[in-house]
């Protein structure tokens, strides 16, 4: 099945709906509802300011090229209402009581900027050439232009957080409304005209191009075959093939008046007219599309202009139908052509500066000394050499690092390196570890550090002779000269205190309050521990594990246990003094599980019973990591506390918090309020747990608000993980919680680790995200740390660097293993370095561009207002897309938004960033669910990003029963769904199966057991069982997603047109979001309009 072709008919997003219980119809005309937010972005519609726009006196035409299209717009007379995006106050799925309403593929844009170059000089009348044919109107939007010509530079343009930028809301997208627009008095209507340069010649009259076609102007790339007619129902777009140049342009639309004149070859018979609105619609500013109400800050129709909509009279024909989805660029299409170029060959990684296959193909790596990029990912791999040409592009130089990342079965794990008592062979300057990239020089008695130059004696030991060229001849036998990533056994020199340190110690601390005893948590916890204990992390081949095990339970006090192996059952010590918190007892707290067996089970058994009859509402929670961390120290060992705990702590003790929900605050400039922590308490307490190397890992179990931004900061700083469970029931959430808790008990972590990142002269690293705590500015310290979590840097000039040595980054970490071991882990990464903008941009990663820009925004609504984040996100999106049509496009009209090829998706992204819960909030979202999110992505990699971001949506009737292969994606849009379907949709922390109303019998019979559709229970969180090829493959499938995410992922049964579909359809990011945000085509669009006025 061609991934992007159209769905079966499906009834219209824009008709008369039911509305459902809970859910506000979207805004109109410009006016938010009673609830709905309006949208983001101003009006897309008139001139860019102080300019005149004027018509093409014909179609000159610049090579058709892909892009995203023209938007369409026209205006309704004063008075009347625009219409929302899902028709009059309706959003319903299926067929209306009303008459049905033509409805125009894909969301409407916010209204058109003339897509033409702006230019200064009276408007002049001139005639129409012929009306163009849908074939070319698709050729005109879904062409591809290539080019490399390089113009002069755009100013640089500083990024941070200043003042909002000014953008007047409008309404997002208008269905029919079958009126003529009008214009001010005495005024020609706007035209757009051709394309040519600014100030350019009249140009020449032609005919409309026929055909869509790929050219390539600059690179000699090579011409595909053009399409001669429409785009037939399920046929796809063609994205541009690999070997052509650097991207994607869109050509200037035509303008069109009903009533002129037509001359030349007649089109194809257009569309009849819906019978429910007469007349026809009116084209405005040279585009393809119905017409539009009055927008906010533009000027409406001039006073008393006549409605002609409500005047009955004969059908007249629609214009052609606007824009098709598919002639914008598809990440589905980006991700499939990637997989089918880059994934049956290895990724090696012996040249400078490769960018790796995208995160979502599968491909093997081969390390022949730059690191995987399972473990560095860069924002560019191709960096400017001077700083003045970074603050021109504005892309950020940053590097998403994954030291600890679990690798595939067929690639090895690093090496280890034992240097002895001596240790690792590090530069005296800038104590950079032996790497590739050293110079040997003086015949091997010395070499030359890569990092700052400096030239370092070889020890005697290490000495060995040079071939030829320069190379050591053992250069291949040793790891640290031949490999990108290995790692040094460290000596007791980098250990504390100059000692090797214990084994760490796992501490289990359960919360038995009232809440916890009433869900089964407790229960099924101890039930669990039980057996998990078998399955604690282990190094190598040892045949059990190193770590040792303690256990306190608490609600207003703490019961310490003592599990000793000599004793017959286990004894419990109580402190209820929370506000000096000590451990009272050393000897049989922390044991060995093989040794204490028994006792344990006993310990285990009895909880549950012991607090059976609990009324203890009240908890506590500072003291409970203060206690586990004192006992760590007296210990004398790192390690990590696992918490499980219930609500608000409001008990008297240190770290008491009380209920500060205000969701007033949301859209206010104290809204950041909600996102900081109540008290600094628990920034002075993660502060000592990271001296002592102890990671809190905190699993919640909320009924109601317990304040996560809050509770999540000692976790965050100590480099442990949050796991929340609203409104827990054991028989609804038990397989998701017990799964996450066997994978985090079980998962290597490297504790009491520091890392820091290195670089060659001329790029420092200045900024660091992810959940770590810095006691100053070049060193990540990390409690625990493992293979799940990245910290990602940004790296800034503080010289020129140098085309032909390229620059060099070194991590270096340095952690304490599970078995107890001190060990250095080193990946190193050479770049290369450019002089000229179209090589970054063409080495340039949009996933991980993503990923950093999304961190960036969660740190900075901590400190500004989320509509200032937002626009600086946008602001830097559209100074980087302007950079590059400025400088590396060839020259074309204003009018064609032009995007590098490898950052064609950059816009879709950064609008589903835009429009995720932590920026901007349904009114379903909570705030602990947005302190959460928020929390969680700032340490996520980028193919969890990428997924997170943009969710899969998988059909799984289309692809055959027997095929072993996952069913190709679809785009994350309602279009995209057919009610005779099911689709499966992921985003690394929700499932959902979705289940047309059309669905065959026979399937549902399949996958539910269950005759018809109307029996299907909503919301069902399990598949059943059955034996038959459907349901086997169906889940299979779940259990295979399941296992590529870092968290269980937990399933919802959705049914088309049942009330939990709001929640499945707040994941088809392309579509516009309840809570306001813009669709994909009308976010392309607004950066258009962002892009041409930067340029203006």
């Amino acid at each position: 099945m061609n991934v992007n072709q159209s769905a079966p008919p499906l009834p219209p997003f824009g008709q008369s709906q039911p509305v459902y219980p809970g859910y506000h119809p979207s805004s109109y005309g410009g006016q938010p509802g009673s609830t709905a937010p309006p949208t983001p972005y101003g009006a897309y519609n008139g001139p860019v300011p102080g300019c005149q726009q004027t018509p093409p006196p014909g179609v000159s035409r610049a090579p058709p090229s892909s892009e995203a299209p023209p938007a369409s717009t026209a205006q309704a007379p004063s008075g009347q209402a625009a219409y929302g995006q899902f028709g009059q106050g309706d959003v319903q799925n299926g067929p209306s009581s009303t008459v049905q309403m033509q409805r125009f593929p894909g969301s409407q844009p916010f209204g058109s900027v003339p897509l033409a170059p702006v230019v200064s000089q009276p408007t002049v009348l001139q005639p129409y050439g012929p009306p163009p044919t849908s074939a070319q109107v698709t050729a005109q939007l879904a062409g591809m232009q290539i080019s490399g010509a390089v113009a002069p530079a755009l100013p640089p343009v500083g990024l941070g957080y200043g003042p909002p930028t000014s953008l007047a809301s409008a309404s997002g997208s208008f269905p029919n409304s079958g009126l003529y627009g009008s214009y001010p008095q005495g005024q020609a209507p706007p035209l757009s005209q051709a394309q040519g340069h600014l100030g350019a010649q009249p140009p020449q009259r032609s005919a409309p191009p026929q055909a869509s076609s790929f050219t390539s102007s600059a690179s000699g790339g090579p011409r595909m075959p053009s399409m001669t007619g429409p785009l037939l129902s399920g046929q796809g777009f063609g994205g541009p093939s690999l070997s052509q140049p650097n991207h994607v342009s869109s050509p200037p639309p035509q303008a069109l008046l009903p009533g002129t004149q037509m001359t030349g070859p007649p089109g194809p018979p257009p569309p009849m007219h819906s019978s429910q609105q007469p007349g026809y619609q009116l084209q405005q500013n040279g585009s393809f599309g119905p017409a539009r109400g009055p927008q906010p800050n533009y000027g409406s129709s001039y006073p008393g202009a006549p409605t002609f909509g409500s005047q009955p009279g004969p059908p007249q024909p629609l214009p052609p139908k606007r824009l098709d989805p598919d002639a914008i660029p598809s990440p589905i299409q980006v991700i499939e052509d990637d997989r089918n170029n880059r994934g049956s060959e290895p990724f090696v990684t012996g040249v400078r500066g490769q960018v790796p296959p995208l995160v979502t193909t599968n491909f093997l790596v081969k390390d022949q000394g730059n690191a995987s990029p399972r473990y560095i990912r860069c924002t560019s791999y191709n960096i400017p050499c001077t700083s003045d040409m970074a603050k021109q592009a504005q892309v950020p130089l940053a590097a998403v690092i994954k030291p600890l990342a679990r690798l595939p079965p067929e690639e090895a794990s690093p090496y280890v390196v034992d240097h002895g008592e001596s240790g690792p062979l590090r530069c005296n300057r800038c104590k950079a570890y032996m790497c590739p990239f050293m110079q040997f020089v003086e015949g091997g008695r010395r070499f030359q550090c890569c990092f700052c130059s400096c030239i370092n004696d070889v020890p005697p030991q290490y000495f060995q002779h040079l071939d030829h060229t320069g190379k050591r001849v053992d250069a291949y036998d040793r790891p640290e000269l031949s490999l990108g990533s290995y790692e040094f056994l460290a000596t007791v020199d980098y250990c504390k205190n100059n000692k090797f340190p214990s084994p760490p110690a796992f501490i289990f601390m359960i919360d038995v309050s009232y809440n916890a005893i009433r869900s089964g948590l407790v229960r099924l916890l101890c039930e669990e521990l039980k057996s998990l204990l078998d399955f604690l992390p282990r190094e190598g081949g040892a045949e059990e594990s190193a770590i040792r095990v303690g256990f306190v339970t608490y609600n207003k006090v703490l019961h310490f246990y003592n599990v000793k192996s000599s004793l017959a059952q286990p004894q419990m010590m109580v402190v209820s003094d929370v506000a000096d918190m000590f451990v009272p007892l050393l000897d049989g707290f922390l044991v060995n599980v093989s040794e204490s067996r028994a006792v344990i089970t006993s310990l285990l058994d009895q909880i549950p019973e012991m607090f059976a009859d609990t009324r203890e509402t009240e908890t506590v929670f500072a003291p409970v990591i203060q206690a586990g961390m004192e006992a760590l120290k007296a210990a004398e060992c790192a390690g990590k506390l696992f918490l499980f705990h219930t609500s608000l702590p409001i008990a008297e003790a240190p770290g008491k918090l009380k209920n500060r929900d205000d969701r007033k605050l949301i859209n206010t400039d104290k809204e950041k309020t909600l996102f900081q922590p109540q008290t600094g308490a628990y920034q002075t307490l993660a502060k000592e747990c990271v001296a002592q190397g102890c990671c809190v890992d905190l699993f919640l179990f909320p009924n109601q608000y317990v304040d996560v931004a809050t509770l999540s900061v000692v976790p965050q700083l100590t480099g442990g993980s949050v796991y929340k469970y609203a409104c827990f029931q054991v028989e609804n959430d038990q397989e998701r919680f017990l799964s996450d808790l066997r994978r985090d008990v079980q998962k290597v972590v490297g504790f009491d680790a520091v890392m820091r990142v290195r670089t060659s002269t001329g790029i420092r690293a200045v900024d660091f995200f992810g959940a770590f705590y810095m006691s100053n500015t070049t060193d990540v310290e990390l409690a625990g740390l493992d293979g799940d979590k990245t910290v990602t840097v940004e790296f800034k000039h503080d010289d020129r660097l140098n085309e032909e040595s390229g620059a060099l980054l070194q991590c270096a970490l340095l952690y304490t293993s599970c078995a107890g071991q001190r060990r250095l882990r080193i990946h190193n990464l050479a770049l290369n370095c450019c002089t000229q903008l179209a090589d970054l941009y063409r080495n340039c990663e949009t996933d991980t561009l993503i990923n950093y820009m999304a961190k960036f925004a969660y740190r900075g609504v901590l400190n500004s207002p989320v509509k200032t984040v937002r626009d600086t996100l946008i602001t830097q999106c559209a100074q980087i897309l302007a950079c590059y049509r400025k400088n590396c496009a060839s020259p074309s009209s204003a009018g064609q938004l032009i995007l590098p090829e490898c950052m064609k998706l950059l816009p879709v992204y950064l609008n589903c960033v835009l429009k995720s819960d932590v920026l901007q909030p349904g009114a379903e979202v909570t705030t602990d669910d947005r302190a959460y999110v928020r929390q969680l992505v700032t340490s996520m990699d980028v193919a969890e990003t990428n997924v997170f971001f943009y969710p899969r949506l998988l059909p799984l009737t289309k692809s055959p029963i027997e095929s072993a292969t996952k069913p190709p994606a679809v785009r994350a849009s309602e279009e995209r769904l057919s009610n005779g379907d099911i689709y499966l949709l992921e985003n690394g922390l929700n499932l959902f199966l979705w289940v047309g109303a059309s669905v065959q019998q026979g399937v549902v019979q399949s996958l539910f057991s269950v005759s018809s559709f109307s029996q299907i229970t909503s919301g069902l969180s399990v598949l059943p069982v059955l034996d038959n090829p459907l349901s086997k493959k169906v889940r299979g499938l779940i259990d295979s997603l399941r296992a590529q995410r870092s968290r269980y992922m937990k399933l919802i049964v959705v049914k088309q047109e049942d009330k939990l579909e709001m929640l499945f359809k707040h994941f088809l990011v392309e579509d516009k979001s309840l809570s306001g945000g813009a669709s994909y085509v009308d976010f392309l669009c607004h950066m258009h309009k962002e892009i041409r006025q930067l340029l203006s």
